[in-house]
């Protein structure tokens, strides 16, 4: 019998996790099936009581539940603890196990583009559920000052109670960053369009993306506009699936020029 896993969100038509597990399960003659499935907050519970029943054999998380899931299940790892954040749910004897994989695939994704991290400043545009993980991610990358900026203040405020650190930036302002983040899932519409003050950007800035599809957000076409270097979610994305591979398969499955052509196609 095949085991059944599913990336859980809303919306979800933008994920690209079916296309890359089922890539990888193949190559791994692994008997197993990966699906997508739109949830609404309600059937989270009914999800978990089917991972006990191992109706489902694991579970990956994006928008808007990666914190929502959280009272549901019974441990947290460390990485899922100190983010408050689960994005990879599974079943260890007769425990529904929350895992984050997100900040080692940011960490990673950050560390692939060659560049000098430890003295530079970021702002990150957000508060959801991923953010935590890219500011834990930035912290082990020994980022100098980390901003953020929110659409509704409260949530930054909240953001900063877990992270006393932060600096916080009104909507719509803009600071003297080296490096942007567009954490939101404003621009997975092709309209989508993030009302901030481009005009005040220099060149030589880092705008990085988390949506990895569409390629290229407005975000990103307009840090292109005015010099920065730019780069969307996908090495990210690849890397934290691999990482959810391996939990529920035990197999590290191997990231080459196909895997990311696959995503593009």
């Amino acid at each position: 019998m095949n085991k059944k896993f599913l990336v859980i969100g809303n919306p979800i038509e933008h994920s690209l996790s079916p296309k890359l597990h089922n890539y990888w399960i193949k190559k791994n003659n692994i008997k197993a099936l990966y699906e997508k499935k739109l949830l609404k907050e309600e059937e989270i519970e009914k999800l978990i009581l089917e991972i006990k029943e191992e109706k489902i054999h694991g579970v990956n998380i994006t928008i808007p539940f990666k914190k929502k899931v959280i009272p549901f299940l019974d441990l947290l790892t460390d990485e899922a603890s100190k983010s408050q954040s689960v994005n990879t749910i599974y079943k260890i004897k007769d425990k529904i196990i929350g895992d984050n994989t997100d900040i080692e695939g940011f960490k990673v994704a950050l560390e692939k583009t060659n560049q000098i991290i430890n003295d530079k400043t970021v702002l990150i545009i957000g508060a959801g559920g991923v953010v935590p993980s890219i500011i834990i991610a930035l912290k082990k990358l020994k980022i100098k000052k980390i901003f953020i900026t929110n659409r509704t203040e409260a949530k930054a405020v909240e953001m900063r109670n877990s992270f006393p650190e932060l600096g916080i930036v009104d909507w719509g302002k803009m600071i003297n960053f080296d490096i942007i983040i567009n954490a939101t899932s404003i621009g997975l519409n092709e309209k989508d369009k993030i009302k901030l003050d481009y005009e005040n950007i220099s060149k030589n800035k880092f705008f990085y993306d988390i949506i990895y599809n569409p390629e290229e957000t407005d975000f990103l076409k307009k840090g292109k506009k005015f010099g920065a270097r730019v780069e969307n979610g996908k090495t990210m994305f690849v890397h934290q699936a691999q990482k959810a591979f391996f939990i529920w398969h035990g197999i590290l499955p191997e990231i080459d020029k196909e895997t990311f052509n696959l995503l593009r196609a």
